[in-house]
């Protein structure tokens, strides 16, 4: 089986993007990647579109895919909508990477768009709420928040104001980590004040002021030890990837010097683990899979792109990937290791904290990133050298962990 190419990227700005329909957002990330690549959308012989909170917040419950791609001239080949939760960007890729090394074609379109903002804030929290076992919320609720046993928390550190009941879960886990392993308050300001720092560097980014930890610990709680510049917003958006196969790329004569190769695609579904046992989680399995597929390891990678859903996301992943030792993450954050500059720099985009979350983008938002990074094409937030790239994005909840892991390897 050939090597597979990301041979075109293309990425809407993330926000709140009321007059912007989920149609014309994916047509405009899809055709930002055909022009990227250099090819007409004729070429496609398969397209995977992630998405995941249409059917709730517009009732568009079945084949959001070939809707939304026909509005943009797309059909007449496989369309396949995918769900996969917060998951949903990357495992389209996975698909379409699959597709192309398979043999089944020569290219392939990976597409993800989310509109998620909305006048109704009620509809707007509510779209998280199927993010779980809907069949055993309560007991589900119970067992996660008991994480965060054996932390204080201090007074007037809860928001008053209306939030997802998943804030309630990654602050339990948060506590947790810092039981267990000592991580502060501190370190995880530190991780978001880095991000923000990033994201004034891209011009696509949901925020773009940075902040420093002193005003990161400062800034209005949502629940201890979260505030609010360490969570990741609502968002609307889309980004879109076009894989290739080698041959095909030989074939027409595109730019090899432009091509990003897909040295790993890995998705794994979470299983039934206690909280301790950190070295199965789902996450650091599939990193290591995607590792040996790849033929690199930790000390490889050169950037990544984590999923941050809070500060304390990007702390937890950075010791899935391998990047530092389990429990080391918050003092690597502290020392400016994963800034730009540092010795592995972690979400150069800003992150979902500052970048912007739409949920089924956010994936192949990561991709897009990475392969300005490995192109050396990111103004501004370039990260020197840039070789091999890692991106980890996770959707769902069961048990103690993501429900779905995806972990891509890029190389230049």
């Amino acid at each position: 089986m050939e090597n597979v190419y990301v041979i075109g990227v293309g990425m809407t700005p993330f926000g709140r993007l009321l007059d912007l329909s989920i149609k014309q957002m994916a047509s405009a990330a899809v055709n930002a990647a055909l022009k990227d690549a250099g090819v007409e959308k004729k070429r496609l012989q398969a397209a995977f579109f992630g998405n995941c909170v249409q059917g709730h917040m517009e009732g568009q419950h079945m084949i959001r895919g070939p809707v939304a791609l026909r509005h943009m001239g797309i059909g007449g080949i496989p369309v396949t909508s995918v769900e996969n939760a917060c998951a949903s960007g990357s495992t389209a890729l996975n698909l379409a990477y699959n597709f192309v090394k398979s043999g089944e074609g020569d290219f392939a379109l990976a597409v993800g768009a989310e509109k998620m903002y909305s006048q109704d804030r009620e509809r707007m929290f509510s779209a998280f709420d199927s993010g779980w076992d809907i069949g055993e919320v309560e007991a589900a609720k119970a067992r996660l928040l008991k994480l965060g046993q054996g932390v204080e928390v201090p007074p007037g550190s809860t928001s008053s104001k209306p939030y997802s009941v998943f804030m309630d879960i990654y602050a339990a886990a948060a506590r947790e980590h810092m039981k267990r392993y000592g991580t502060t308050q501190r370190q995880i300001a530190a991780v978001a004040s880095k991000n923000h720092k990033h994201s004034q560097y891209n011009p696509l980014s949901q925020y773009r002021n940075p902040y420093s930890i002193e005003e990161i610990l400062a800034a209005p709680p949502i629940v201890y030890p979260l505030t609010a510049p360490m969570c990741s917003p609502v968002s609307d958006g889309a980004a879109a990837a076009i894989v290739c196969s080698e041959s095909a790329l030989r074939r027409l004569g595109l730019s090899r010097s432009r091509a990003v190769r897909i040295a790993a695609s890995v998705v794994r579904t979470g299983a039934d683990r206690e909280v301790h046992d950190v070295e199965n989680a789902c996450t650091a399995i599939a990193a290591r899979l995607a590792y040996e597929k790849a033929g690199v390891g930790p000390s490889d990678v050169s950037v990544a792109e984590v999923h941050d859903a809070t500060a304390m996301g990007e702390i937890v992943q950075t010791e899935n990937l391998g990047l530092c030792a389990f429990g080391e993450g918050g003092a690597l954050a502290e020392r400016g290791d994963t800034s730009l500059g540092g010795r592995i720099p972690v979400n150069p985009s800003g992150g979902l904290e500052s970048k912007g979350h739409p949920i089924g983008a956010t994936g192949l938002a990561q991709i897009y990133e990475l392969v300005l990074q490995l192109r050396g094409e990111a103004e501004g937030r370039q990260v020197e050298d840039a070789a091999v790239g890692i991106a980890e994005n996770g959707g769902g909840l069961i048990g103690v962990e993501e429900a779905v892991a995806c972990v891509t390897v890029l190389s230049r």
